[in-house]
């Protein structure tokens, strides 16, 4: 039942459009007027006014035409860079990018099966319940468009964030996560001349990153330094050093005790390098701050909703394969405001690089599981 030239076309349309985050503009219009096409009505959420973007969420509602409780589909518009100027290219049944930026598969491979799904539900006139699609802007940035989402607007409490790799894959759990900041401040000394008369904020920091336990801590937990920047010259002790990091784990407990331990490493070295200079006692001075980035997701096994999936997958000889995540998406922030929501596969692979690609045939095989999840629901 899938049109697969008119899938490909879809896809390719929405790659070329550039949609970095917070400027989804362009992308927002064309999905508004292809949404509509399907007989969706579609608001703006008014988002861009709370995260300073050029649009807001999207939300578009499809009518019922069958029973059952309404059943939400969530994608992101947005990619991470480079996106400008994608020429998408189809070689031996794999989309890749012609350039040297990423394809935009991560998440626009999902947009293009959801797009074909509602195509086929409306020609065959499958009956289905309501349906509300939840495109949301900046979700790579730190899910900013789901946090910022008007829940009010929101009549589903269960759903399918089309946004992981692999087919026929349904995950279930995501781990929770913080943002770590780290400011360091020493003390400035000429680096030749009186050394002995500073304390480099970067040898704290790479004190305290040494003694860190960093990537992969247990299998629940994992923990990042990601950026450091600081200093001024090469001859001068650097004074002043931020440093970004992250941790996540499936278990609070975890989060809290591998978060507590990467800012004791930092004030355990500045206590290292603690020394007299001119007669008084200087330490580095630090200070720590700590966001809470996304909670844990859990979507339990036999819940309805991954049942839903199954007998979708069922009904086209295929198994649903129930895996854990580590990422965050969206869907840990829709399952915060309790709307009951696992992440669907839909194909695309080496995301966030240019090497990304998805080949035509996944594409098809998740838009034949959403047009039987939406005739299960």
């Amino acid at each position: 039942m899938i049109n697969v030239s008119r899938l490909c076309d879809e896809f390719t349309r929405l790659a070329a459009i550039a949609s970095p985050s917070l400027a989804e503009g362009e992308i927002a219009v064309y999905l508004r007027r292809r949404l509509g096409e399907l007989g969706a009505t579609v608001v703006d959420d008014g988002a861009a006014t709370r995260c300073g973007g050029e649009v807001g969420n999207l939300i578009a509602r499809l009518p019922a035409t069958g029973p059952g409780a309404p059943l939400l589909f969530s994608v992101h518009m947005d990619t991470v860079e480079p996106c400008v100027g994608v020429v998408p290219q189809l070689v031996d049944g794999v989309f890749t990018s012609a350039g040297e930026t990423i394809l935009g598969a991560d998440d626009k491979a999902g947009i293009a099966e959801l797009i074909e799904a509602l195509e086929v539900v409306r020609e065959a006139a499958i009956p289905h319940p309501p349906l509300e699609i939840v495109v949301t802007i900046a979700e790579e940035i730190g899910l900013v468009g789901a946090k910022s989402l008007d829940y009010s607007l929101i009549a589903a409490r269960r759903g399918f964030a089309l946004d992981t790799a692999g087919t026929d894959r349904l995950i279930l759990t995501a781990p929770c996560a913080n943002k770590i900041r780290v400011t360091l401040s020493g003390r400035e000394a000429h680096a030749g001349i009186a050394p002995e008369k500073g304390i480099s904020a970067i040898e704290v920091a790479a004190r305290a990153i040494a003694a860190m336990r960093l990537g992969r801590i247990d299998s629940e937990t994992t923990a990042n330094i990601g950026t450091i920047h600081g200093g001024l010259a090469t001859n001068i002790v650097a004074r002043s050093v931020v440093l970004d990091g992250e941790a996540r784990s499936h278990d609070p407990a975890k989060l809290e005790a591998q978060t507590r331990h990467m800012a004791d490493c930092f004030s355990a070295a500045a206590r290292q390098m603690t020394k007299e200079i001119d007669g008084s006692r200087v330490s580095a001075e630090i200070e720590v701050e700590i966001v809470s980035d996304y909670p844990r997701m859990s979507v339990a096994p036999d819940d309805p909703l991954v049942q839903l999936a199954q007998r979708a997958a069922a009904r086209l000889g295929r198994a649903i394969e129930l895996r854990p995540g580590g990422g965050g998406s969206d869907a840990n922030i829709f399952n915060g405001h309790g709307i009951v929501t696992a992440i669907l596969g839909t194909g695309m692979t080496d995301v966030h690089t240019v090497d990304e690609s998805v080949s035509v045939a996944d594409l098809v095989r998740v838009a034949e599981l959403l047009v039987e999840i939406i005739r299960e629901a």
